[in-house]
């Protein structure tokens, strides 16, 4: 409200009796303030208490992982296929995987995934 106030501007409802010019208008935009302030912190704060509560139970948030490297063995043969100069897509087909899940799978080369070289992030896109 302070940077509305600077700058002249005053809030007037239509619909009910709200005027940020009186003092009194002043006041019960405060007190919502606080409230809405309050609401959120309190909510921030059952939410963290909910989280820490489910882990002590040994839950885990997130959404599951997918099934296609779920045993050391596919992660072994999807290595074994890269490594031997296999493409990604059919690597993927045989898999049934996804190319974004294969790639967090095994370890490649950092060109592959536009890591390094030519990526089309750099600092010339980058504007001070």
């Amino acid at each position: 409200m302070g940077f509305l106030e600077e700058r002249g501007i005053e809030f007037q409802s239509l619909t009910e009796h709200l005027d940020s010019s009186s003092p009194s208008g002043k006041l019960i935009f405060h007190m919502f303030a606080s409230v809405a302030e309050f609401e959120r912190a309190f909510t921030i704060e059952r939410t963290r208490a909910g989280l820490a509560a489910a882990r002590a139970r040994g839950r885990k948030g997130g959404r599951p992982r997918g099934k296609a490297f779920n045993t050391p063995q596919k992660i072994a043969t999807a290595q074994a296929l890269y490594n031997q100069g296999a493409p990604i897509k059919e690597i993927c087909e045989l898999l049934n995987c996804s190319s974004s899940t294969l790639y967090r799978s095994i370890e490649t080369k950092k060109t592959d995934q536009g890591q390094a070289g030519g990526s089309w992030f750099s600092s010339a896109y980058i504007r001070a």
